[in-house]
């Protein structure tokens, strides 16, 4: 008798936990009503502060000649000028150390020692 009490109760349990599985297997609940009126979110805003991001150079295409020159400046100032000739490969006039000194250079020359502003005076 004692056995018996407790397998008719499981087995009473387990015929409704399949009940309750046949039920909630077979439906689905019903999806939330889209919102009226719905805007999407703005983008976010342009992160100004990261150090490591470098302003864009304003690019000024002017024509010398036959030749087409493009000036290369940031906050104003020309650091680099880009000659393209009619006829020959295009190369640089750079200011490497912002004195207004514009130099021959390809770009692609082998090593190229670092040159920066440490200081103005």
């Amino acid at each position: 008798m004692r056995l018996i009490l407790p397998a008719a109760l499981l087995a009473l349990s387990m015929l409704a936990a399949q009940a309750a599985d046949k039920q909630q297997s077979g439906t689905l609940p019903e999806p939330p009503a889209p919102a009226k009126n719905y805007k999407s979110p703005p983008p976010p805003p342009a992160n100004t502060n990261d150090a490591g991001a470098l302003p864009e150079p304003e690019v000024t295409i002017t024509t010398k000649g036959a030749d087409r020159h493009e000036e290369y400046r940031i906050a104003g100032r020309l650091y680099m000028i880009k000659v393209i000739p009619k006829k020959g490969r295009p190369y640089y006039l750079v200011d490497k150390e912002g004195r207004g000194e514009f130099v021959k250079d390809d770009l692609q020359s082998g090593v190229s020692p670092p040159m920066w502003v440490i200081k103005r005076f």
